[in-house]
Parts: C-alpha cells; sequence; structure tokens
C-alpha cells in the first residue's frame, strides 16, 4: 500500500506539441473570410486558447515553489487498444489520418496541428500511467498534467478542443485491465462534460458526478434530469449551475449530493476532471484557491472511505494562467498533506487585527469623564 499523502504529477513535455494555427482556415470559402472579417474589425486578435503555455504556467510554478512531497515522472502514449475502448474504430481512423497535418475537426473549437495526435495519446496514455500508479500502490494520488484536454471528445466526434477522452481511456482501462469494478468521475470543470456523459451513458459500473455551468454555457448539455438510461440510469449525475455561483454552492453540492452518491456506489478509485475555469479569473463562475482546496480535501475523505485513498486529478480547462496554475498547485498540496482552509475565511483574522487597531480612533472621549 502507497505511504499517506504520496503523490505523483505525471508530466511530459511531448503534449507541448500540440500548437494548432489559428490562421488555417475553420470554416470553409466565403464565410470563414466574413467571420475573420468581423472579428478583425472588433480589434481582438482570436488565437487558439488551449496552448501549450497552460503547461508550462503550471510547471514554471511547481519548479518555483515545489511541493514538499510530490515527485514527478513523464508519461506514455495510449495504445489502440485503450483508446478504443471509448471511441469508435471509424473515429480513430479519422484521427489518425491527421497525424502531421493542420486542420479543424470541429466548427466549434477543436484543430490539430502537425505534432497534436502524438501530443494526444501522450496525454490519454499519461492519464492510464497515472492510474496505474495509483492501482499498483507507488503512490496513494496522482494528478496527469496533460493537454489536450478530454472531456468534451465523445466517441465518435471531437469537440471543445478535445481529441481523445483522456479521463475515460482511463477508467476504461482500469475497468479492463487493473480490476476496478466500479469507478467514479468527478468532473469540477466549469463546462459539462458532454463527451465523458456520452461515453458511460448506460454503465452501471461508472459513476459521472458533474457539477458545471448551466446551459446556455457551452456546450449546452448536462441537464438536471440528464441520469443515464437502461442499467446505468441513476450513475449520471448533473449538477448545473448560474453564473457567478462560488464555493459555498459547490460544498453543498458535494455534501449534499456526492458524498451519499458515492456512499452508495462504493467505487475501487476516484477519477477527477479537475478543470480551473470555475475561478473568477476565468470568469464562469466564482470558486476560489480555497474552494478547490476543500473540494480536494472532500474527495480524499471518500477515496480513503472506499477505495484505500486511490484518487487520480486529470487536466481539463483553465485558461487564465494565473488561476490555472496556481489552482494546480493547491490542489498538489493538499494532495500532499496540506491543511484545507476554510472557504470565506481568508482575510478575517487580519480584519480582525485590523479593527482592534483602529477601534479607539472613531470614539469621542466623554469630555465630562475625569
Amino acid at each position: 500500500m502507497a505511504e499517506p499523502n504520496s503523490v505523483i504529477a505525471f508530466y511530459d513535455e511531448r503534449v507541448l506539441n500540440h500548437q494548432p494555427d489559428s490562421d488555417a482556415p475553420f470554416l470553409p470559402g466565403r464565410m470563414d473570410r466574413k467571420i475573420r472579417e468581423l472579428l478583425s474589425a472588433l480589434k481582438v486578435p482570436w488565437v487558439y486558447p488551449e496552448h501549450a503555455g497552460r503547461l508550462k504556467a503550471i510547471h514554471q510554478l511547481l519548479e518555483l515553489e515545489p511541493v514538499p512531497g510530490v515527485t514527478f515522472e513523464a508519461g506514455k502514449e495510449a495504445t489502440r487498444e485503450q483508446l478504443g475502448r471509448v471511441h469508435t474504430s471509424s473515429y480513430l481512423d479519422h484521427v489518425f489520418e491527421l497525424r502531421g497535418k493542420n486542420a479543424w475537426l470541429d466548427v466549434d473549437t477543436t484543430a490539430v496541428s502537425p505534432g497534436s495526435v502524438d501530443a494526444a495519446e501522450v496525454a490519454a496514455g499519461t492519464t492510464v500511467a497515472a492510474v496505474e500508479a495509483v492501482m499498483q500502490g507507488r503512490c496513494q494520488s496522482a494528478f496527469a498534467l496533460v493537454r489536450p484536454p478530454g472531456h468534451h471528445a465523445e466517441p465518435v466526434r471531437a469537440r471543445g478542443f478535445c481529441l481523445f477522452n483522456n479521463v475515460a481511456v482511463a477508467a476504461a482501462h482500469a475497468r479492463a485491465e487493473l480490476g476496478c469494478e466500479r469507478v467514479l468521475i468527478v468532473d469540477w470543470d466549469a463546462h459539462h462534460a458532454n463527451g465523458t456523459q456520452d461515453i458511460f451513458w448506460a454503465d452501471p459500473d461508472v459513476m459521472l458526478f458533474d457539477i458545471h455551468r448551466s446551459s446556455p454555457f457551452y456546450p449546452g448539455t448536462g441537464n438536471l434530469e440528464d441520469v443515464g438510461v437502461g442499467l446505468g440510469e441513476g450513475t449520471t449525475i448533473n449538477v448545473p449551475m448560474p453564473a457567478g455561483a462560488g464555493d459555498r454552492a459547490y460544498l453543498s453540492a458535494f455534501e449534499d449530493i456526492l458524498i451519499p452518491a458515492a456512499d452508495w456506489f462504493q467505487p475501487d478509485l476516484i477519477l477527477v476532471s479537475a478543470g480551473f475555469d470555475p475561478h473568477p479569473f476565468d470568469l464562469a463562475l466564482n470558486v476560489s484557491y480555497e474552494g478547490f482546496a476543500a473540494m480536494t480535501s472532500m474527495l480524499q475523505t471518500l477515496a480513503q472511505r472506499h477505495c484505500d485513498g486511490r484518487l487520480v486529478f486529470v487536466l481539463e480547462g483553465g485558461y487564465h494562467l494565473l488561476s490555472l496554475s496556481r489552482g494546480v498547485r493547491t490542489v498538489l498540496a493538499v494532495l500532499a498533506g496540506a491543511e484545507a482552509p476554510e472557504p470565506g475565511l481568508i482575510g478575517i483574522a487580519e480584519v480582525r487585527a485590523a479593527a482592534d487597531f483602529h477601534r479607539h480612533a472613531f470614539i469621542a472621549e466623554d469630555p465630562d469623564k475625569p
């Protein structure tokens, strides 16, 4: 069994080779030209938001401010068999044909560069490596720092910057090869995991708990009533949130919905699709660093209760480099044993000290008092 609070962060520089070209035509003919003219008139150049700088910012912060107890390992490529457990053969053939090319797979967001298919294979394989490390007892928890992200990728379609569904590939591998009977996936990215939901929609042995900003926010899926179908009915749990929802709402959802669901489901492994775009710097929701820390602590408790602490985080979204890198470091620190601060209390002690300091400055002295 792994040592308590032992953590491996998986980081492979090959995922940096996914570099879509924002100037490549993304719509046929005149429509593409028209869209670009409109963007140009706004004087705000459009760039591909999911870029290599996201991972570089995380790595640089962790070099500047190392988290004691966290070790690093490189990743590996996913095999076609591993990818084929969640994606169709025709879809994989289509993606592999794009190796070495610049192309758009999906007009809403998803493009590839010459190194993208290789990077996507490494992203999925590195997530598998993180799960294997935890299941083999080499660490109690792991964080796969990967890109392109995965939770929007459907069985037959790339969407939302995602080519392969990394967390789904890892969950299917855990069940097929590592002896896991039930896997819980918790997705706290601001965007709904439409791909993960589709893949496990009818699967009673994979539970998806997804808390996200509600429709019409991209991708417009994840309604409260979407609970799965057939034998999988009840193992999909969606918690749509209004814009601006923050720590208190998220922690309430964990306490009142996730914990009872996990206690009923009894998972062997917990995977977390961790996007950091719920942070206010990303303008989607209002979850603080302390909120991410508190959710991590609650997931640790669930993992210790049900699956010997086995807990794997997988990077999804987060596009503001400061909140992304600081959010990742916050999670790693809690996984490594740091105490999670209680959200909403940061600064309270300082305010009280300042109140004591200023207390008598605004009280008029009684002239009749000797």
